[in-house]
């Protein structure tokens, strides 16, 4: 299955030496998000909802730490030319990361108990003591990692994905008997085991030795715009999807932020396996079509082949979504599954404009992004608050702001494939002739299915191969 989705990467990818450590990342990470797809259906039986509604509030908090944790000065380490100058930037993004973990391990000493009483969960007051340890072990991964991407370090990379995700399962796994904590102990400390091999690797780098306080400090002058306009865009985007469990939490309890976090977390994995792998061999060959003028045909192309990759996972999850999850992972999450199915439509849109949001640095519309990120914000959490107030359940709440968050992503795309010369509507009816087209083969099978003439295991037998074969007939 993760093969059949990077294929579509792989095609994008030139033959050079960028795109073989593009191809190494992504075996990487497809490495390590097969490891916790295993490990899903056994982790849904050692925890209970409630328990992954903790765990979606401490990855939303660790989340919005460690986005800033270095101060985005993690993403101006592969830009300088000299190496010396790029040793002092990671100490820089390590000074900040220290800064990070400290003020959050001052507002856990002051302000624990009452952020959880305030969610209606004091329970996690007893586990906010490991967002410092996240935010500490999270910070100092993203600083090395981007040193090892400067170096082109890409298998060393892709390795530490594949022992981050060991390490966390096996601290949730084997730590089981120890209950949440070991579910929020394995999501903090498992990117320090990453972490710590790619640290090792950087400091025996001669740079390291002549790094100076004054070199520090030129550099940290030198990339100031990166704290003080990145943050903001990242803290947004960050925002406007990891606020969703403590808001759920706070407003309908631990169980529904539970169901929406692990629906999310499944549904998402396609898109950091393929989408910011197509993101990444997109942002290098942006430029220069945008310099020879082949920018908006380059964007029209790759949303044709992401809608088209996209509309078969979209359309199977639509009819089996609860009977999947509830086998998978058992029939106490049978919810999530109907909870996927409202939310596909966003994640779907969400997959197409993952890799082309690169097109706000292409066509250098910083604060355009940070003015979208910031409406998708408002317009996520103004109407889910609206809601509480008028009296709505947890479903329609769920409901409603997975359909605001399609139509505020589908509006995002419209807004930056009109400022890159795509036509909206030609792609569009492109994307809706495909999905028609999809629906109308397979819908024998799902007449079979809802009569009960087929059931699960069959239509996921007889659906797969003809999935696979439709998708490569329309992107190949």
């Amino acid at each position: 299955m993760l093969n059949r989705l990077a294929a579509p990467a792989r095609r994008l990818l030139p033959t050079h030496a960028f795109a073989r450590g593009v191809s190494v990342l992504v075996g990487g990470t497809a490495g390590a998000q097969l490891l916790a797809v295993l490990a899903a259906p056994l982790l849904t039986r050692l925890y209970t909802p409630d328990d992954f509604g903790l765990l979606a509030v401490f990855t939303a908090f660790l989340a919005l730490f460690t986005v800033v944790a270095a101060g985005r000065y993690e993403l101006a380490i592969p830009l300088p030319e000299e190496d010396q100058d790029a040793a002092n930037l990671v100490l820089v993004g390590l000074l900040c990361v220290l800064l990070t973990a400290g003020v959050a391990l001052l507002g856990v000493l002051l302000w624990a108990e009452a952020m959880a009483a305030t969610l209606g969960t004091p329970e996690l007051a007893e586990y906010l003591w490991l967002v410092p340890v996240g935010v500490l072990f999270v910070g100092t991964y993203q600083v090395f990692n981007k040193w090892a991407v400067r170096s082109r370090h890409f298998a060393h990379v892709a390795r530490t994905r594949i022992w981050q995700a060991l390490g966390m399962l096996g601290i949730q796994i084997g730590a089981a008997p120890l209950g949440p904590v070991a579910l929020l102990g394995g999501q903090a400390t498992g990117q320090g085991i990453g972490a710590t091999g790619l640290a090792l690797s950087a400091v025996r780098r001669p740079q390291f030795r002549h790094c100076s306080l004054k070199g520090v400090a030129r550099q940290a002058r030198r990339y100031s715009n990166f704290p003080i306009y990145s943050t903001w865009t990242g803290l947004f985007n960050t925002g406007s999807l990891q606020l969703a469990p403590i808001v759920f939490i706070a407003l309908y309890g631990a169980t529904v932020a539970g169901l929406y976090g692990l629906t999310l977390r499944i549904l998402t994995m396609p898109i950091s396996l393929v989408g910011h792998a197509i993101g990444s061999v997109f942002l290098a060959h942006a430029p220069e079509a945008r310099r020879q003028h082949r920018l908006s045909p380059l964007v029209e192309s790759l949303h044709r082949k992401l809608a088209v990759l996209g509309i078969p996972p979209l359309v199977c999850l639509m009819v089996i979504g609860p009977e999947l999850f509830a086998m998978i992972f058992g029939e106490q999450w049978r919810k999530a599954g109907v909870y996927a199915q409202w939310m596909l439509p966003w994640i779907y849109i969400q997959f197409q404009w993952s890799p082309l949001s690169m097109l706000a640095s292409v066509l250098e519309l910083q604060r355009d992004a940070m003015l979208a990120q910031l409406l998708m914000l408002v317009a996520r959490f103004g109407l889910l608050f609206v809601l509480f107030m008028a009296g709505a359940g947890a479903d329609m709440a769920v409901l409603v702001f997975s359909l605001v968050s399609a139509l505020v992503y589908l509006l995002q795309q419209a807004w930056f494939f009109n400022k890159a010369g795509v036509s909206f509507a030609r792609s569009m009816g492109y994307e809706l002739v495909n999905l028609l087209m999809f629906t109308a083969i397979t819908l024998p099978l799902i007449v079979l299915y809802h009569q009960g003439v087929m059931d699960l295991i069959w239509f996921i037998a007889v659906v797969t191969p003809l999935a696979a074969g439709w998708t490569w007939w329309r992107v190949r």
